[in-house]
């Protein structure tokens, strides 16, 4: 069968292959077409527009990049049309995947997947509308998502665990490099490493990593700072919000660095949930511009009480949340204190990750989700 997957961003592209890979199992016979990335083109398929070139986030960016998003868009749109795969898989990304399902739904018989579910319990919670219209089979990955669709909407979904339990244990099970191997590999010093997670896009590192820099500061005399760096951001974007030239940069290496980290400092997303399970004590760090003003909307118009994954799995804050007018580097330093040197505390929030990671679920999201769409479209065939 043919199917063609969008995704809009780094971990969309790592969830997204791992997908792939397990269809592939399933149906041997499997084409892929794609709006993706490196990872989903290892996999194989046909490589359409790289996330790169769709990944704006904040208000003055899409604003100055509509006419490429719409361009994009339309594009879309015309190539699923031409190609008439077999099912649309969406993957996060709503802002644009949910555009596409409704010209896909409207203007043809191409069933509409979507895996790893927009986040409106968050907020836009009316989108739940367009999902319903739109959307033939929804794949969730969070284990509270089953109450607000099925329980508050009455719109049935398939949990199937989460894959970066999958992706951080296929790591793990592989990994035989020592902590002095990977600090010589990487020129690092012998001091324990505190990792800075500063985001995937650049509006994320242009508004966390100076803060996150000048927090950690005065502990570099015990620790080393290495900054994990994303995909597609380039080493000179990230220079020049360093202020201290000696943090070291190391790219496709985040899980090899949270393997290895004593502290995390890491913006809000899924990179929250892979520091967890590594086991790495951490902050969630993420200022915003009018910061009173997003802390009033996270009060009244955010439908949850947290914003980081683990909290929001575990129902409980297990990890602190330093979030737009709480983000300042008083806040932070205080709180890099206490992982570093209250052992209490850091046990607490160790429980706390079990806790999490009890409900979330067995391995093999991937497999059970390639499973059941491959069941689900051979039926709708027969």
């Amino acid at each position: 069968m043919k199917y063609y997957l969008i995704v809009g961003e780094a971990s969309g592209d790592l969830h997204a292959s791992r997908l792939m890979a397990a269809l592939k199992e399933e149906d041997p016979q499997a084409e892929f077409r794609f709006f993706g990335g490196d990872l989903m083109a290892a996999v194989g398929g046909t490589l359409v527009k790289h996330y790169r070139e769709l990944a704006y986030m904040g208000f003055l960016p899409v604003l100055m990049h509509l006419r490429t998003i719409f361009a994009n868009m339309k594009r879309c749109k015309a190539d699923i049309v031409e190609w008439q795969p077999d099912v649309l898989i969406l993957v996060d990304y709503p802002g644009f995947n949910l555009s596409i399902a409704r010209y896909i739904r409207k203007h043809t018989r191409i069933p509409v997947y979507y895996y790893i579910s927009p986040k409106i319990w968050a907020w836009k919670e009316y989108r739940i509308k367009n999902i319903k219209r739109d959307v033939d089979h929804l794949f969730s990955i969070l284990p509270f998502e089953v109450d607000f669709f099925e329980g508050k909407h009455h719109y049935s979904i398939h949990y199937v665990g989460n894959p970066t339990v999958d992706e951080v244990a296929a790591f793990q099970t592989a990994a035989t490099e020592t902590a002095e191997e990977f600090l010589q590999r990487n020129a690092l010093s012998s001091k324990p490493v505190i990792v800075l997670l500063a985001g995937s896009r650049k509006q994320e590192i242009k508004d966390n990593l100076s803060i996150m820099l000048r927090a950690a500061a005065p502990y570099r005399e015990d620790y080393q700072l290495v900054l994990a760096g994303a995909p597609g951001i380039a080493p000179g974007f990230y220079e020049r919000y360093m202020e201290e030239s000696d943090v070291k940069i190391l790219f496709g290496q985040t899980y090899d660095l949270l393997r290895h980290a004593r502290a995390a400092l890491v913006t809000s997303g899924t990179a929250t949930l892979e520091t967890a399970l590594f086991r790495v004590p951490q902050a969630v760090c993420y200022y915003t511009g009018a910061g009173k003003l997003v802390a009033f909307l996270k009060r009244h118009v955010l439908k949850v009480e947290f914003v980081s994954l683990v909290n929001l799995i575990a129902g409980r804050e297990v990890v602190k949340e330093l979030v737009a007018d709480k983000m300042t580097v008083e806040l932070v330093r205080r709180e890099l204190e206490a992982l570093l040197y209250n052992k209490v505390y850091v046990h607490r929030m160790l429980e706390g990750y079990e806790e999490m990671v009890s409900r979330l679920g067995t391995l093999g999201a991937p497999r059970r989700a390639a499973q059941l769409m491959v069941e689900l479209l051979r039926k709708s065939r027969s």
